[in-house]
């Protein structure tokens, strides 16, 4: 199986939950879907949802929960078909 990553278009702060007390959008071992939100992006206040180019398995995430981020930085590696 191939791997390949989700990527974030943007710089900011990666959120991998919806809240602070909410559950994460995806974990790793996850089933993903071309769509699927697998996190937010905060950029000066404004959050924009991280969404899933690749359909796959989570194999697992490579930046933290709340870890600044670069546009084009690797967020999670995804297990292709």
């Amino acid at each position: 199986m191939a791997q390949a990553e989700i990527q974030s278009p943007l710089p900011g702060t990666f959120y991998r939950k919806p809240s602070p007390d909410a559950a994460p959008f995806k974990k790793e071992g996850d089933l993903v879907a071309v769509g699927d939100v697998v996190g937010l992006v905060e950029v000066m206040k404004q959050f924009s949802e991280l969404t899933s180019e690749i359909a796959g398995r989570i194999v697992r995430f490579v930046v933290d929960d709340e870890a600044p981020i670069e546009a084009g930085q690797a967020v999670a590696l995804v297990e292709t078909a």
